[in-house]
C-alpha cells in the first residue's frame, strides 16, 4: 500500500530524483502504469534511466545502460538538483518530527557517543532543500515520529513557518509523509503534519498512537482506494525482477 500510494503522486513528465528500494519500487510503478513519460534521476548520475528491472543500487549498470544520459555526480547536485530543476525527491528516515524534519545521522542526545550511529546525510540534505516538493516514505511506530528529532540531517519546515525562507531552502519541502498506516499533509498555516488520509482499515486511533505527538487530524479523514488488480500485478512482477537478479 505505501508502494502504490506513493506511486500514485509522480505525475506523468516530471523529473523524479530517486533513491534505492521502496522510492524506486515506487517510481517504477508509476513509470509502468499511469506515467510512462516520468523522468527518473539517481544519484549516480543516471538521468532518464528506463530499467526492465528494480535495479540492487544506484551504481547498477542496469541505470546507465537505459539512461538518456549519464553525468558526474557533482553535475547532479550543481547543475540538476540545487537550481530547482528536479519536481520531486523522494526520502526516507530514521526518525521524523511534526514539522518534516528527518534523522538518518545520529539517535541519542550525544553525537560522539550515540545510541546507534546511523548511515548519515547522503544527498539527503540537498534533495530536501531544492527539490520543488519532497515525498517522505517512512514506517509510522512512535520511536521514528518522535516530538523532536535527535539530530536535524535533512529540514522539513523546521521550527515552523518562515523557517525555510529563513535558511534560504528554494524548494518547496515536504509535500507529503507515506506511511504504512496513511498519508500526512503539512498543515498550510502551522506546518506540522497533518493526517489526511487512512490506507484501508487503518483507523486514526492506529495512527495516533503509532505518532510520538498529539498527531492532528484532518476533517473529513479520507481513505486512500486499494490498490487496482493492475497496479499489484505491475508490482509483484517488478519485485519478481529485483528477486530473480540477485545472484
Amino acid at each position: 500500500m505505501m508502494t502504490v500510494a506513493a506511486a500514485r503522486q509522480l505525475r506523468d513528465g516530471i523529473a523524479c530524483f530517486v533513491g534505492i528500494g521502496l522510492p524506486s519500487t515506487a517510481a517504477n510503478l508509476a513509470r509502468a502504469t499511469h506515467a510512462p513519460n516520468l523522468v527518473l534521476v539517481y544519484e549516480s548520475g543516471c538521468l532518464g534511466a528506463k530499467p526492465d528491472r528494480l535495479p540492487l543500487s544506484i551504481g547498477d549498470g542496469v541505470l546507465a545502460d537505459t539512461a538518456d544520459a549519464v553525468v558526474s555526480v557533482p553535475e547532479v547536485f550543481n547543475y540538476w538538483l540545487q537550481p530547482g530543476r528536479i519536481d520531486v525527491g523522494f526520502l526516507g528516515a530514521a526518525q521524523l518530527d511534526r514539522y518534516g524534519n528527518l534523522n538518518t545521522t545520529v539517535v541519542g542526545d550525544d553525537y560522539a557517543t550515540p545510541a546507534v550511529r546511523l548511515p548519515g546525510a547522503g544527498g539527503a540534505p540537498e534533495i530536501a532543500a531544492s527539490c520543488r516538493e519532497v515525498v517522505v516514505i517512512v514506517r509510522q511506530n512512535p520511536r521514528t515520529f518522535t516530538a523532536r528529532v535527535d539530530f536535524v540531517t535533512s529540514v522539513g519546515y523546521g521550527t515552523g513557518p518562515g523557517d525555510r525562507e529563513r535558511l534560504g531552502l528554494r524548494g518547496g519541502g515536504p509535500r507529503l509523509v507515506i506511511t504504512d498506516l496513511g498519508v500526512l499533509e503539512p498543515d498550510p498555516v502551522s506546518c506540522e503534519l497533518t493526517l489526511t488520509r487512512l490506507h484501508p482499515g487503518v483507523s486514526r486511533e492506529q495512527a495516533r498512537a503509532a505518532t510520538g505527538w498529539d498527531l492532528a487530524v484532518a476533517e473529513p479523514l479520507t481513505t486512500n482506494e486499494p490498490p487496482t488488480a493492475d497496479e499489484l500485478a505491475v508490482l509483484r512482477a517488478l519485485r519478481a525482477t529485483a528477486e530473480g537478479s540477485r545472484p
